[in-house]
């Protein structure tokens, strides 16, 4: 008797990392904040999965990456080797699900199913998700394929995502006005301008290691980080006075912990920006609690900070002020059009992640600094 997962309408989708034709580590909770079409066709050989694969390519006009997404999943290798199916940007992509990772966490194939395995009975199913990737519907395959119109039928009725709830939502966090004065505000800037700043990467997981990447489609930034230790006590204690309570208050979190005192700049000469993506998804960022955005000033176009998982709206916080949300939330900064966008960057955390830091040591890579979790 076969077991097999069993992913309920309501339920969160499970996030994982698959290779894909474009991406060796595709991080499926990165397109989170439109429809998403999650079909599970086991081969594309089969003539259901043909005819499945085949109707969907004829909707471009639903699945454009803003409304919606397509994705297929096969577990059979020959697909990728015959060259049967292959993304189509935009809207349309395929996982390489050959050691079934995505498959039995789907429960497309049963939960004990191993690489190799001979003759383990596939399900065939469709999953369709909401902005926030929790599971709308789910279809089985239909031995006469007419789940096929029933799916296409359904994501063109579902509303504009900024609504997809019924009613228009709010990215849980929080704009807090007023934490650091003018002065200090042109104080930082001055820093900034005075010293210039270097290339800043994002970390990435590659191979269990914790690694610093860089890569210019993905983000374009500049940082200084502070190192006068009198201008660090500085902003520290404007956090401690107006950041720690908020965050008390708000989510009942106490923070004790301030990692990383930089002074970011968003230029538009170089088209400044951050794709979507969360903050704690490593090994060496597991830690990481809250981030903080203050902007320094506010006389710049673009720049702004969206929750594509809460819809299309974004923030800007005025000059001196803050946008304070959860680590795990996916988030974006657009692309700057006009100026230069200052900002101070702090994570936040407290003693118990301070000791998981410490203990993910041995997951970093190399240039990649190790930490130390003083009393």
């Amino acid at each position: 008797m076969y077991t097999y997962a069993n992913i309920l309408p309501g339920d969160p989708a499970p996030w994982f990392h698959q290779r894909s034709s474009s991406n060796p580590g595709f991080a499926f909770d990165t397109v989170a904040g439109r429809y998403i079409v999650l079909c599970f066709f086991a081969s594309a050989s089969h003539p259901q999965s043909e005819a499945a694969i085949a109707a969907v390519l004829k909707r471009p006009d639903l699945f454009d990456d803003h409304k919606a997404s397509f994705f297929g999943a096969t577990v059979d290798p020959s697909d990728e080797a015959e060259q049967r199916v292959a993304d189509r940007y935009p809207g349309f992509r395929f996982f390489w699900d050959f050691d079934g990772t995505v498959s039995r966490l789907y429960g497309s194939i049963p939960t004990d199913a191993r690489p190799g395995d001979d003759d383990v009975p596939a399900r065939q199913l469709w999953f369709v998700l909401d902005p926030t990737m929790r599971v709308l519907r789910v279809f089985p395959f239909a031995s006469d394929g007419s789940e096929i119109e029933a799916v296409l039928s359904y994501v063109s009725s579902l509303p504009p995502i900024n609504r997809f709830s019924g009613i228009e939502l709010q990215a849980p966090i929080i704009v807090l006005p007023n934490v650091f004065e003018p002065e200090l505000c042109q104080k930082l800037m001055g820093l900034y301008e005075q010293n210039g700043g270097g290339e800043s990467g994002f970390m990435r997981e590659v191979d269990g290691k914790t690694v610093a990447v860089t890569d210019h489609s993905y983000k374009r930034r500049k940082d200084y980080e502070i190192e006068d230790k009198g201008v660090i006590a500085e902003t520290r204690g404007r956090f401690v006075r107006r950041i720690v309570p908020e965050i008390r208050k708000v989510h009942q979190f106490t923070v004790t912990r301030m990692e990383r005192y930089i002074i970011a700049c968003y230029a538009a000469e170089e088209a400044a920006h951050f794709r979507a993506h969360r903050d704690n998804t490593t090994k060496g960022t597991a830690h990481r609690r809250f981030a903080v955005s203050v902007n320094l000033n506010d006389d710049f176009d673009g720049g702004e900070v969206s929750f594509p998982e809460y819809g299309s709206r974004s923030f800007k916080a005025p000059a001196g002020g803050a946008v304070i949300f959860s680590c795990s939330l996916l988030h974006a900064v657009s692309t700057v059009t006009q100026g230069r966008r200052y900002a101070f960057l702090p994570f936040l955390y407290d003693d118990a992640a301070a000791r998981i830091r410490e203990a993910n040591n041995a997951f970093l890579g190399e240039g990649v600094g190790s930490y130390v979790a003083e009393a």
